[in-house]
């Protein structure tokens, strides 16, 4: 019989007190299964992956240990599971891995009692090959699902830095905090622009008063963003030039063109309300109204 078939036959056999004794040295270790998925716990956890290597033996065509072929396939996702839960969790991923690797105790222990320690030895080899596997897969989907979340936090973040505020009816605000860099500028476009449709407004200060530098690649971004407003039929304004900002677009030589700037977010809007034919007046000594905005 090949090393597979002994294996399968032993946890066809003995699954039961594999899974005790697994979850036996993982307390005495002082570790108990951190990347539980599963309402039942530890147990149900570990016997799912347990039931999946059985499965996987007896569907691999393969005689060698590649958990890429297909009929490692349950395996592969219940590994998944395991390691994506712990990566969502924020478990290390040592404690997880260090888990896998402690299914080698019971397999060996019992395959020596089964089969003594000479006839057990090419049996044993197989199955640490198979468990570092397991571990090498866990692993990989850990490190791919931290990616993956890192990604979207980051575009997440992204998103709530460049809120796009309703000034006024037809007026919108656009505040810049930080560098603004390519992907940002997509990110500021696409906000900028999506909210240009849903309010109708034809009016978009853009302010970059939290902009602590800008150089000739900040300049060519906010063009890129003042351009792709006009096709939309809006108008932009750009606030927040300080005087060392003026100096360095100037010393750089770049040329805003016919793009609109002030000072101050405040001055920006004033010219907003102005080009809306609005002005803003102030509540007569004694009148206890809300300020309005009247043509």
């Amino acid at each position: 019989m090949e090393a597979p078939q002994r294996l399968r036959a032993l946890l066809d056999k003995r699954s039961d007190t594999i899974l005790e004794r697994w979850l036996a040295h993982l307390a005495t270790e002082g570790r108990s299964a951190s990347s539980t998925i599963r309402p039942g716990g530890p147990r149900t956890e570990l016997a799912a992956l347990l039931k999946a290597t059985r499965e996987g033996i007896s569907a691999a065509s393969d005689p060698g240990v590649d958990l890429k072929s297909q009929g490692w396939s349950e395996l592969r996702e219940t590994l998944a599971e395991v390691s994506q839960a712990g990566a969502r969790r924020g478990v290390n991923p040592a404690d997880t891995i260090s888990e896998i690797l402690a299914l080698k105790r019971p397999l060996f222990e019992l395959l020596e009692e089964e089969d003594g320690r000479d006839q057990a030895f090419s049996t044993v080899l197989w199955a640490g090959r198979l468990v570092d596997a397991m571990s090498l897969h866990v692993a990989s989907t850990h490190q791919q699902t931290r990616e993956a979340i890192i990604v979207r936090q980051q575009h997440e973040l992204l998103e709530l830095s460049t809120p796009v505020i309703t000034l006024w009816e037809g007026i919108l605000a656009l505040p810049i905090i930080g560098t603004l860099d390519s992907t940002r500028t997509q990110t500021v476009m696409e906000s900028l622009l999506q909210r240009i449709v849903e309010t109708n407004a034809d009016i978009a200060i853009i302010d970059i008063t939290g902009v602590p530098t800008v150089d000739t690649l900040t300049a060519q971004h906010l063009l890129k963003t003042v351009t792709a407003t006009r096709l939309m039929g809006g108008e932009c304004i750009i606030s927040g030039i300080r005087p060392q900002i003026a100096q360095t677009l100037v010393q750089l030589g770049v040329d805003l063109g016919d793009v609109i700037t002030r000072s101050s977010l405040a001055s920006a809007l004033a010219l907003a309300l102005q080009r809306r034919r609005l002005t803003i007046s102030p509540i007569p000594a004694g009148q206890k109204t809300a300020p309005s905005a009247r043509p």
